[in-house]
């Protein structure tokens, strides 16, 4: 069972609650270990409806705040979900530390290195942990490679792609003046890594025993989102007179400290179908994700494609299996409902998270570092090492179901036999 019926109930407060700060609560209201018992928005009307969620799934309602740093001040509150702005990120979650609370920040790019090496600092000075939610990292096919890179099915890895290729041209525009027009017209970087980098770094070791050493970038010029608004804005609308800054296809390199490389793609302003550009290559054979094949050298028959689904059965992740079993829920296919579940469970343990600060600041840091190095036209620039050395020698992970550093399978023996 995904919900151990040992553990306790964990208090939580959720911080923003738009389309997406709402969908998380609705995952959390399912979840019967959780009381999520503070929410916060500057909006009366999304702290109603906010209301109206927990009064459908039958749950109490939660208390309603207007300003974020009330709701820290809760003393019953021991976690708190951040799903504002991509900018307020970083200023809630050291507050939130320095509050005491276990923090899940929704994903996004940084906007300096600064505000990352504080959430570092922060989180090593307070002793509370902070944690990235990159649901892609809980996804089934990501889940899936990551025991198979585990089991050495690819042998040594030497090539990882990932990226987030994703047509959001009416979206940018119908958004109007707010957050994300902001981040094309006044930036050109890769302003949306984590969905992409964040699994691979995970095959990768990044943190523990690895380290991202340089990045490179090269931005192409910006026509996809400036061609669409004119051709579907009407005259009058005052986006139709902004410039784009942001380039239509940003494609960065990264090298690893033990050698391989890792390639991103942001794509979102040019017409396409939705993509995270998967590849997991190494000695032994390849996955890519946009034709959903795989080649493993001595198994797929000589030079020839053959598809991923022959493996699934074989490699399915222990969590996925007792996640099918149980019934999948949760938005994104599944992957929402686990992430949530990972930070759960580490209140619950009073465990350093799944994704931990350390690997928060190097995968936001590299919208920071993309945008240096287009700036100087692809010059590579080199990662801040947030560990400060502990990198090299860093003691394993937590052991947990939800962890993504290993796989330990007595957990899930232990939990099939009933013990």
């Amino acid at each position: 069972m995904l919900q151990a019926k040992v553990q306790r109930k964990v208090r939580l407060g959720v911080i923003g609650l738009g389309e997406r700060g709402r969908g998380l609560v609705s995952n959390l209201l399912s979840m019967d270990d959780v009381e999520v018992a503070a929410v916060c928005d500057s909006s009366e009307d999304r702290l109603q409806m906010t209301m109206e969620l927990a009064e459908a799934a039958d749950r109490q309602k939660p208390e309603g705040y207007r300003d974020y740093k009330a709701l820290l001040e809760r003393d019953d509150v021991e976690g708190v979900i951040i799903s504002t702005g991509w900018t307020s990120h970083v200023e809630i979650a050291i507050a939130a530390m320095k509050a005491g609370k276990y923090v899940g920040s929704e994903v996004g790019g940084a906007a300096s290195l600064d505000e990352c090496l504080e959430l570092v600092r922060t989180s090593e000075a307070t002793g509370v942990p902070c944690m990235l939610l990159e649901n892609c990292c809980y996804g089934r096919e990501e889940m899936t490679l990551f025991n198979m890179v585990r089991k050495g099915l690819f042998g040594q890895l030497v090539h990882c792609q990932g990226g987030y290729e994703h047509d959001l041209r009416e979206e940018i525009a119908k958004e109007g003046e707010n957050r994300f027009i902001d981040h094309y017209v006044k930036r050109n970087a890769d302003t949306y890594p984590t969905h992409g980098l964040g699994p691979v770094a995970k095959y990768l070791g990044i943190n523990r025993g690895n380290q991202f050493l340089t990045l490179s970038s090269m931005a192409s010029k910006s026509r996809g989102l400036k061609r669409w608004m004119e051709h579907n804005l009407d005259k009058e609308h005052p986006l139709r007179e902004r410039e784009i800054t942001q380039g239509d296809i940003v494609t960065t390199m990264i090298k690893c400290a033990n050698g391989e490389t890792i390639l991103l793609v942001l794509d979102t302003t040019l017409p396409r179908p939705y993509s995270r550009n998967g590849r997991v290559q190494g000695t032994n054979g390849i996955w890519i994700e946009n034709n959903q094949s795989i080649y493993i050298e001595g198994k797929s028959a000589h030079h020839a494609w053959e598809p991923f689904d022959n493996y699934r059965s074989e490699y399915e992740h222990p969590l996925w299996k007792e996640f099918i079993q149980d019934g999948v829920q949760g938005g994104h296919g599944g992957m929402d409902y686990l992430c949530l579940r990972a930070f759960v469970e580490s209140i619950q343990l009073r465990i350093e998270p799944p994704i931990d600060v350390y690997d928060m600041a190097a995968w936001m840091a590299v919208t920071v570092l993309s945008e240096q190095s287009i700036a100087l036209g692809g010059h590579p620039v080199s990662f801040p090492d947030f560990t400060k050395g502990k990198w090299t020698r860093r003691s394993q992970a937590p052991s947990s179901k939800y962890s993504l550093d290993q796989i330990d399978e007595t957990i899930f023996a232990d939990l099939r036999s009933g013990s």
